[in-house]
Parts: C-alpha cells; sequence; structure tokens
C-alpha cells in the first residue's frame, strides 16, 4: 500500500484551500446578492466589502464549528494512513458538485457537499464505523431547522420594520435603510466567514493529525487549530469572495423575489443572526440555505404570489441532492483511489 507522505498532505491542504476558494466565489452571492440588486452597492464594491468582512471573522467566533467538522470521521477507527485519501475524496466530491451548481447558477450548500462526501468517502473506506453519525445527526437536523428559522426570521424582522415605519414618509425612510443595508451587508459576510471557513479548517485538522502534527497522545476528538490554519482558510474565502459568483447572483437577486433596500436589510439581517447563533453552538449551517429563506421570508410579507415558488423548488431541488451526490462521487473516488493504493 502507498502511505501518505507529507508531500501529499501538503498537496491535499492545498486542494483543501481550492475548495475554500471555490466556497467563496460560490458563495459570494450569499453575502452580495440583496446589496446588488437593491443597487445600494455596485458589483465591485459589494464583493470588496464582503471578502474584507469575510476575513474579518478569522478574529471573531473562535473555532467550534471546525471542532464539529473535524470529528465527521472517527480518527480512533480509521486507519491513519488512509486518512489523508478520505479527505482528498471528499474534496473531490464537494468541489465538483460545486462547480456543477455554479455553472447552473443554483445557490446549493458547499458545506453539506463536504459533508456529504466525507461521509461518502468514509463510508467507502471503513464502512459505517468510520462516520460519528451523531455529528452527521445534527448537521442533518439543522439542515432542515436553519432554513425554517431565516425564513421565520426574515418574515417578523420584516413585519416589524413594516409595522414601525407605516407612516414614514417613502423616499426618507428608502435613504435610510440603503445606510442600514450596507451595516446588514456586511454583518452578513461577517457570519458567513464565522461559519463557513471554519469548515474547511475541520477538514485540513485530520490531515495534520495523519502526519503526527500534534505528536503522541494527543485526543483526536480535541485537535487545536494553528493560527496559520485560521489564516489560510479565511483568506481563501476572502479570494474566492473577492472573485464573483455571478451566475447565483441573478438567481438570489433577481429571481426568487423583487427586493428593494428595506427588504434586502431584514433578508441579511434575519440571515446573520441565524449564521451568528449557529456558529456560537458550533453547528455547521449552509448559509445559503438561511439566505435562500430568509429572502422567502422578507418576500411573503409582500404576499405569497410574490415569492417566485417555481424558482425555490428548482433550488430545493438542489438542496436535496448536495449531500447525496456529493457523497456518491467522494464514495467512488476512494473506491478508485484503493485500487491505486492498493488498500
Amino acid at each position: 500500500m502507498i502511505e501518505a507522505s507529507v508531500e501529499l498532505v501538503i498537496a491535499i491542504i492545498v486542494v483543501a484551500l481550492i475548495f475554500d476558494f471555490t466556497n467563496g466565489f460560490h458563495d459570494a452571492a450569499n453575502s452580495i446578492a440583496t446589496v446588488v440588486s437593491t443597487k445600494v452597492l455596485s458589483p465591485r464594491n459589494a464583493v470588496l466589502m464582503a471578502a474584507t468582512f469575510n476575513f474579518v471573522a478569522a478574529f471573531g467566533f473562535g473555532v467550534a464549528v471546525a471542532s464539529t467538522i473535524s470529528k465527521i470521521i472517527e480518527l480512533n477507527v480509521v486507519e491513519t494512513v488512509i486518512i489523508p485519501y478520505i479527505i482528498l475524496s471528499a474534496l473531490t466530491g464537494a468541489i465538483t458538485w460545486n462547480l456543477i451548481t455554479w455553472i447552473s447558477g443554483l445557490p446549493t450548500s458547499s458545506s453539506h457537499a463536504l459533508i456529504g462526501g466525507l461521509a461518502g468517502a468514509g463510508l467507502s473506506a471503513a464502512g459505517i464505523a468510520a462516520i460519528k453519525w451523531t455529528t452527521v445527526e445534527v448537521v442533518a437536523l439543522f439542515m432542515v431547522v436553519s432554513p425554517l428559522i431565516g425564513l421565520a426570521c426574515g418574515f417578523v424582522f420584516m413585519a416589524i420594520i413594516l409595522n414601525l415605519t407605516r407612516h414614514a414618509n417613502k423616499e426618507k425612510a428608502e435613504t435610510y435603510f440603503k445606510r442600514l443595508q450596507l451595516c446588514s451587508a456586511a454583518a452578513y459576510s461577517f457570519s458567513h466567514g464565522t461559519n463557513d471557513a471554519q469548515k474547511t479548517m475541520g477538514i485540513i485538522l485530520p490531515l495534520l493529525f495523519s502526519i503526527g502534527y500534534y505528536g503522541a497522545g494527543v485526543d483526536p476528538n480535541h485537535l487545536p487549530v494553528p493560527l496559520w490554519v485560521i489564516l489560510a482558510a479565511y483568506g481563501a474565502i476572502s479570494l474566492g469572495t473577492l472573485s464573483g459568483g455571478w451566475r447565483i447572483v441573478k438567481t438570489m437577486g433577481y429571481k426568487i423575489t423583487k427586493l428593494r433596500p428595506v427588504h434586502g436589510f431584514a433578508a441579511e439581517t434575519a440571515g446573520a443572526t441565524t449564521i451568528i447563533g449557529a456558529s456560537l453552538l458550533g453547528i455547521p449551517v449552509s448559509t445559503t440555505h438561511v439566505i435562500c429563506s430568509s429572502i422567502m421570508g422578507v418576500g411573503t410579507t409582500m404576499g405569497t404570489s410574490t415569492v417566485k415558488w417555481g424558482v425555490a423548488r428548482t433550488i430545493a431541488w438542489a438542496w436535496i441532492l448536495t449531500i447525496p451526490i456529493s457523497a456518491l462521487i467522494g464514495f467512488t473516488v476512494f473506491a478508485v483511489i484503493r485500487v491505486v493504493i492498493g488498500y
């Protein structure tokens, strides 16, 4: 069997950072779609702001999400020598699905693609014992719960705003909400960084464990995150965000419902609140799912007919398929690698 070398692990870390980059450009729409569609910021200024706050998030909310992701594969069960190949297979599944959905303009979850890839590769490597199912169950639960929270928060926030401003001058209110949307967009970009960049950090940790980076006797369930990993992950996702994801911006900013600055402010505030709460609890949620559902929640305050539910159904199907397809790719890639390395 071909043993994993330090050089191979370094190469896979580079692939992980490429995934982080694709996460950034795939999810750039999450942070900027509403602020661009409401014409509060130009696309160029919007991505600059989003990328900046993605990186600033490195110094915000700890590494609880990274710790959760690092525990999906049972490091006490899987042979150390094959951990890098599992991670490589998982990344291949996630990146492949990211590219497919980006080309299609579908705002799917990079997070769930990564988790699906990990689950598929782990199953291919060592069967069901290789997966920490309690962690996967939490992720699966919040795959359903977090969009519902985003939907409810979007609806409630928008309803409160409409109630508070019902007697306000429309032109003055529009001006104020344009300014407020700059704050909400920055908050959402910050929240995106607190959750999504940590997922890449979480898959780098097992790689470091596999080559003895932490030394003997370390508990694989409590792997510390080196500063260089934090900075590399946040840097990669910020650069990805800077490159933009214009196909998905069009879907989220224009095709779900018609947005004005007040709607963008409510949706971004609802999304940021939901994601920051999840990050503090160490729960890896889909920032894509949350902002999409927040936009839908805001849209329903104008009447359910204002939300283009056909587009929403297409997005929902892509959400449902993300984990199984990325898992299938991860499973298949590891099966091929198994033959090559003679495992």
